[in-house]
């Protein structure tokens, strides 16, 4: 059972920037992809940004250019820099990993993002 723990999440005004992480229980060459999805109240869940075990990158139009995907092997941890934020980014924001192998994604437990204006 792979654990997945975010940190890095608050309250920030618009404009202002937070870098989210997300450690990983087991090493991060176990994934075939790992990713920041996000949930706002009322909404469903969406797509934020991915990365690949062998490197691409996608990304959320809606985000492109103001955060950026990242992640640490000697850490296993994945991070979410995020800068110029604005209200919409508004929601909570969960880590998740599609293992290697197969099977189904794990997710962490979700890490509050609110943006004021």
């Amino acid at each position: 059972q792979v654990q997945l723990v975010e940190s890095g999440g608050g309250l920030v005004q618009a404009g202002g920037s937070l870098r989210l992480s997300c450690a990983a229980s087991e090493s991060i060459v176990s994934f075939n992809f790992m990713g920041w999805y996000r949930q706002a109240p009322g909404k469903q869940r969406e797509l934020v940004a991915t990365i690949a075990r062998t490197g691409p990158i996608n990304y959320a139009d809606s985000v492109k250019g103001r955060m950026t995907i990242s992640r640490d092997g000697a850490k296993n941890t994945l991070y979410l820099q995020m800068n110029i934020l604005k209200p919409e980014d508004t929601a909570v924001y969960y880590c998740s990993v599609a293992p290697r192998y197969g099977g189904s994604n794990y997710w962490g437990q979700g890490t509050q993002v609110t943006v004021s204006s």
